[in-house]
């Protein structure tokens, strides 16, 4: 992100208004725009360039070109260590990078080896570790636990609950056959609870850092840290509901009727527009659910952060963290 550069004047925290709903949504469509995937180094480094001379007093309004230069950095650079996010963990390909696995999970009749396959959370994996706060970052030994179990636990829920659902009784077939459309949905859900919290615990065992309004760090908090991966958990829930609720069961309806009969091709293509349209769609809407950058009272964090003071003396009384994405 564009906080990443460093410089004594504070920088807009976006060109749009970050209290309330609307005003997040509309930051999150710019941060996850998937032409931001064509930002190339030369652009970052001019970027870079202009924030500066904005933190420098060089740059005395917010011009359109410092808006390009501040969307190009908060949509492919982490807020916390400066370093270019790895191009298909970046917000800006989430949807091209969720599509093909979303469709794979939502694909009628997967036996156990293809549930294995596609609820495999590798990618959820990466993109959680590569977009968390980075204030305690993992040990490499730590990152490989963590992968390990966050797989494993995603793949048992899945296949537990593919096989769950054919035994239930006293149900008609018809509810059978949407539960099961619905499985992937819960897998999901469940494995991405467990992959946040498992890829983020360093976060709450030892806190996160926290600052005061001009950037200089306050303390490390645990309660920022269990707030920041519980709501992060949260939206990825948020995410998940109309992406792998809503296509399986307009599906559903669709093969009743225009696509009865249609060659799997086409069942495909079609399982594959509506999960394409869903992701763009409400990407935005559940990344803003809550804002990135929070602020939250010194009162309600561990008693060590209390009476804490600024460089100028004034006691420290809110202070702020990044969520991670």
């Amino acid at each position: 992100m564009a906080s990443s550069v460093p410089g004594p004047i504070a920088l807009p925290e976006s060109r749009f208004d970050q209290s309330t709903y609307w005003g997040r949504v509309r930051h999150c469509a710019q941060i996850s725009d998937p032409s931001m995937l064509l930002t190339t180094e030369a652009d970052l480094a001019k970027a870079r360039s202009v924030v500066s001379d904005y933190r420098h007093g060089l740059l005395t309004s917010a011009t359109p070109a410092f808006w390009k230069a501040k969307k190009q950095l908060d949509s492919t650079v982490h807020p916390d260590t400066g370093e270019t996010v790895f191009l298909p963990f970046r917000m800006s390909c989430n949807v091209i990078s969720n599509l093909l696995v979303t469709a794979g999970m939502l694909t009628p009749g997967l036996g156990t080896a293809g549930t294995l396959f596609w609820a495999n959370q590798s990618l959820n994996v990466a993109v959680n570790s590569a977009t968390a706060n980075k204030s305690d970052p993992m040990s490499t030994r730590q990152l490989v636990t963590n992968y390990t179990v966050a797989v494993s636990a995603s793949c048992g829920v899945a296949v537990g609950l593919n096989r769950l659902v054919p035994r239930l009784k006293n149900i008609t077939p018809n509810t059978r056959l949407v539960l099961g459309r619905l499985v992937p949905f819960a897998a999901v859900v469940s494995a991405g609870i467990v992959n946040v919290f498992l890829m983020r615990g360093n976060e709450i065992r030892n806190g996160i850092s926290v600052f005061e309004q001009n950037g200089d760090e306050v303390g490390k908090s645990r309660k920022a840290a269990l707030l920041a991966v519980g709501e992060t958990a949260l939206s990825r829930i948020i995410n998940a509901t109309p992406v792998m609720v809503l296509p399986p069961l307009v599906l559903l309806r669709l093969q009743k009727s225009v696509l009865k009969g249609k060659p799997v091709f086409a069942q495909n293509m079609a399982n594959l527009g509506l999960v394409g349209v869903t992701l763009f769609s409400v990407l935005p809407f559940a990344l803003a659910v809550f804002p990135q950058k929070q602020s939250i009272d010194v009162s309600k964090l561990e008693s060590e952060l209390h009476g804490k003071k600024t460089h100028d003396g004034k006691k420290v009384s809110l202070v702020y963290f990044n969520r991670g994405i």
